[in-house]
């Protein structure tokens, strides 16, 4: 619960970070954003201080300079691919996300179909933001992509895609998800630049790994384990090294590629403003943590949280076994166990004592609060309950929530829902406590209390309904449970 992240010095940092590289070149530079321009709750996880919407914070600080180009690969719209943590496919995600930046005050510019090559899907989603008066370019499928430089760098190859108009000296260029042609974007635009003879340049935003935090410290491990289904691996830039003797972190991807990139902006530049991956990059995050110890133990808790969301995956064959062994490595290299998630072992030991499924919050402060499932409550609902009474001062001996309030939700879940189970799901459970306030100080007292759950740590024995999940996330809880299922 302690931080170690100073954000405001990071939105400082940050900016004038890019700012510098904007002068570098003629006024004009195209910045790959990688990972989540928003809500980017990994960061916040494993960097306790940083605002889960710090990149967009930090980008409003240049929002007279900036636009946005959202790419989406025209094959991902064809297949209707989804954004699994949303839920919605790439093509409404390009919508949302220009409904979002607009409404923050960022100018979006155009929208890029990558990978175009006349497909029915794409052409339908381009005629729709055509009508929304939304710029639509088309960049096509170069052979022997990345590889064939002599291609790929002449009039058959970035010359047969459309030359994005743009007209502020920051292009931030962000996708719904990767495999979207970012970079691919990025270099095409340089070399349409180079040819109406701006030298426009271009570098790379991504927060993780931190590339100047040693290579096995925790934080590096943890994005690790958040791309453990990628097999992202962390990796000394070699390249830095060479040219400068001095030891930088950047992963497997960026450094493979770099040698091509390289070619790339020699061949449109006449030589490379670069000597390395890590050249390239404009991240700030290293420079703004202040206490290293809190961000190593809050990275460690964050290696057993994936570790948790691994096990469900398989158990719902999504992941592979490969996948778990690389996080029980991370774990290995650490010393740490599931055990080291004091909710966890707090919920588990109580499951094996009663033989029903528990649940476990740490507060705060440290406590470790329980509850167990009952004939009237699910176990999530029963220790939010608990907690909010034991950070509302309230005797656990009181009952919250009065019977007026629960018979009628469970009468209308099993008579008129056809539900088998009776229990009331967490979001059922606020519902009836705030019912109950209206006429219980003691529920109202408690009901006061639960922006302080927003933060904390809870895990359950069995695993959660998809109901019981979106409300514990919506409270602002880090949420981890093991791969069985609760009988009723």
């Amino acid at each position: 619960m302690k931080t170690g992240f100073d954000n405001q010095k990071y939105l400082r940092m940050q900016s004038e970070k890019i700012r510098e590289r904007i002068a570098m070149f003629d006024n004009k530079l195209y910045l790959e954003f990688g990972g989540k321009l928003f809500d980017d709750y990994h960061a916040s996880r494993v960097l306790p201080g940083f605002a889960p919407s710090s990149k967009l914070q930090m980008l409003l600080q240049l929002a007279d300079q900036a636009e946005i180009v959202i790419a989406i690969n025209a094959e991902d719209i064809e297949k209707n691919k989804v954004r699994a943590d949303l839920g919605i496919t790439y093509d409404l995600d390009v919508l949302r996300l220009i409904e979002i930046y607009r409404s923050q005050g960022l100018f979006v510019g155009s929208v890029v179909l990558t990978q175009y090559r006349g497909q029915g899907l794409a052409d339908s989603f381009k005629a729709k933001l055509e009508q929304q008066g939304i710029p639509v370019y088309c960049h096509y499928r170069i052979e022997g992509y990345p590889k064939n430089i002599s291609l790929i760098v002449s009039e058959d190859g970035y010359g047969k895609n459309d030359y994005i108009e743009t007209s502020r000296p920051l292009v931030v260029v962000t996708a719904p998800g990767p495999g979207s042609g970012k970079m691919a974007t990025c270099l095409s635009q340089l070399y349409h630049e180079h040819k109406r003879g701006i030298r426009a340049g271009y570098a790379k935003f991504e927060t993780f790994p931190i590339w100047n935090l040693p290579l096995s410290h925790p934080v590096n491990l943890a994005y690790e384990a958040a791309t453990a289904d990628l097999n992202d691996v962390n990796m000394i830039d070699s390249f830095h090294l060479s040219a400068y003797g001095v030891s930088t972190v950047n992963y497997n991807r960026d450094i493979e590629i770099f040698p091509v990139l390289n070619a790339m902006f020699e061949r449109i530049f006449g030589s490379s403003p670069y000597k390395s991956p890590t050249d390239m990059g404009v991240n700030m995050a290293g420079y703004c943590i202040f206490d290293d110890e809190a961000c190593r133990e809050a990275s460690k808790q964050e290696i057993i949280r994936r570790y948790y969301e691994s096990l469900i995956r398989k158990a719902d064959l999504e992941a592979t076994e490969d996948e778990l062994f690389k996080i029980e490595f991370l774990m290995q290299q650490l010393s740490i166990t599931c055990n080291d998630r004091l909710c966890a072992k707090a919920a588990n030991d109580l499951a094996k004592t009663r033989g029903v499924s528990c649940s476990a919050i740490e507060l705060p402060d440290g406590r470790i609060v329980t509850g167990k499932t009952s004939a009237l409550l699910g176990p999530c609902s029963a220790v939010i309950l608990n907690s909010l009474k034991d950070l509302a001062g309230i005797d656990h001996e009181l009952p919250l929530i009065s019977r007026k309030a629960l018979e009628p939700i469970q009468k209308l879940k099993t008579q008129y829902f056809g539900s088998k189970n009776p229990r009331l799901h967490t979001d059922e459970t606020l519902i009836a406590l705030s019912i109950s306030a209206a006429e219980s100080k003691d529920a109202q007292k408690a009901l006061d209390t639960i922006g302080m759950l927003k933060g904390c740590q809870l895990h359950c024995s069995s695993r959660l309904s998809k109901v019981d999940l979106s409300t514990l996330r919506k409270l602002g809880l880090q949420v981890t449970m093991e791969p069985v299922r609760e009988r009723f």
